[in-house]
């Protein structure tokens, strides 16, 4: 039953081939109100689905604008079944909801019940560091995103929603490049600098005849209102938080291009930087590519000099820096892959899945950005280079959930801007870091109304 209004829709859908079945426990978690309930949940990330090619990057703006949003679970005689009431209408053509949306409302779906139902459980025995590693595997592999018997093929692409056309037509021009020679393309699955090299990438496997070829699309709840999964994402998982989600970049991927973004970019790049810095990864492969257009070179500066400030020189070495070249880019990532695989044979690891790579707790252990969480960073550089990574990449988390996630702008709101502090050297290179992100327009798509969400305090000398 369909029932239309010019922008809203209230249709029953179904799956089409998966997650037929649910049991009545499921049913009632989905359908649990109370705050410890799934339904919370599960209406945010169901909408933001619903809601794909929006231009709206706040969470709570999002929310606001579809408050008369609503979704109800059953059980009937043929299986599973959604109601949607007030949908938005752009995911609908003649009253029928398009298939690629239908197919990424049951992996939030699949994804959300089977963190809840098994993985409470889960390797009990193991050291938490390695628990955390066995979750990640047992969710993708879950949503069938472990893929064994191929060779290292998929390349991960990270980069901001809120880039230039000229950018935006760049990450394409990349994508297509990868496409040619068969790679798979792996992003947070929004818009901008994660759609950019789907985009590309399917038309040169369409002039491969390349008809496997891989989108992934990784989400968690917090993000994922403010960046709707784009059309071209063929395969959509859904992490528990933002920890998660990076470790399955770097367990699925085998290797990682960066376009220009803003704080979300530079946290994943304080990710990569922090997990290669440790020693234990010392002879790890990994490709890690920046790259942009003509004209971003002022971006990368600025990115490569507050790692080097921050950081120091040898974090640099773990990463090129290549400016308007898509062919250079796709040509340096292939040879990459090559070493990744040839070292993958010769020490047995798997193509599938990065068991080898350690990721130190601190990378791993969810970070909750509330006030008092985020004064308390240490921003000093007395502390091995791996930890200072890890506490960077949680004050840009923090920064990302004050902009775009609701828990954070509400927080905002309440208690005015987040404070960081720390030694002057440490708080001038974030500031710096952060005031060019505002200057190029790379914290919000709407950039003429934001308001920075931190405040910075150089420390008093002792």
């Amino acid at each position: 039953m369909i029932m239309m209004t010019e922008q809203f829709v209230s249709a029953n859908i179904t799956p089409l081939d998966s997650l037929d079945t649910l049991s009545p426990h499921e049913v009632a978690k989905l359908q649990d109100r109370n705050q410890a309930g799934l339904y919370p949940l599960f209406r945010q990330c169901a909408l933001a689905v619903l809601n794909c090619g929006s231009e709206l990057d706040s969470t709570k703006q999002v929310l606001e604008k579809h408050k008369d949003f609503d979704i109800r679970v059953s059980h009937k005689h043929r299986g599973v079944q959604l109601e949607l009431i007030n949908a938005p209408a752009s995911a609908f053509v003649d009253g029928e909801i398009i298939q690629g949306i239908r197919e990424h409302m049951f992996s939030v779906l699949r994804d959300l019940l089977y963190v809840v139902d098994e993985l409470d459980i889960c390797c009990d025995e193991l050291e938490e560091g390695e628990q955390v590693t066995n979750m990640v595997f047992h969710i993708l592999r879950h949503a069938n995103a472990i893929e064994p018997h191929i060779k290292p093929n998929l390349v991960v692409c990270w980069g901001g929603h809120s880039i230039s056309r000229d950018e935006y037509i760049y990450t394409k021009q990349v994508g297509y490049e990868l496409g040619l020679r068969g790679f798979s393309v792996c992003t947070g699955c929004g818009p901008g600098a994660m759609k950019g090299p789907m985009k590309g990438a399917t038309i040169a496997h369409a002039k491969q005849r390349v008809t496997d070829a891989r989108y992934l699309g990784v989400s968690e709840p917090g993000i994922i209102a403010a960046e709707s999964p784009n059309p071209i994402v063929n395969e959509l998982i859904i992490m528990p938080d933002i920890e998660k989600r990076l470790e399955a970049f770097v367990r699925l991927g085998h290797g990682i291009i960066v376009f220009p973004g803003g704080a979300g970019t530079a946290e994943e790049i304080l990710y990569m930087l922090g997990v290669l810095l440790h020693e234990r990864n010392n002879n790890v492969p990994f490709p890690f590519i920046f790259t942009g257009p003509e004209g971003s070179e002022a971006y990368f500066e600025t990115v490569d000099r507050f790692i080097r400030a921050t950081l120091g020189d040898q974090a640099a070495e773990l990463y090129e820096i290549v400016v308007g070249d898509p062919y250079d880019v796709a040509v340096k990532m292939k040879a990459g892959l090559e070493r990744v695989t040839e070292y993958r044979k010769a020490t047995g690891e798997s193509f599938h899945f990065n068991w080898q790579l350690h990721i130190p707790s601190e990378f791993q252990q969810p970070f909750e950005p509330t006030h008092e969480n985020m004064a308390a960073l240490d921003l000093t550089s007395d502390q091995p280079d791996y930890l200072l990574a890890a506490t960077l990449r949680k004050a840009l988390s923090g920064i990302v959930a004050g902009n775009v996630k609701e828990p954070g702008i509400r927080a905002i709101e309440e208690h005015g801007p987040f404070e960081l502090s720390g030694e002057p050297e440490m708080v001038e290179a974030l500031d710096t870091l952060l005031a060019a992100f505002v200057e190029q327009r790379r914290m919000k798509i709407n950039y003429e109304e934001y308001q920075p969400c931190y405040r910075l305090v150089q420390d008093e000398p002792a």
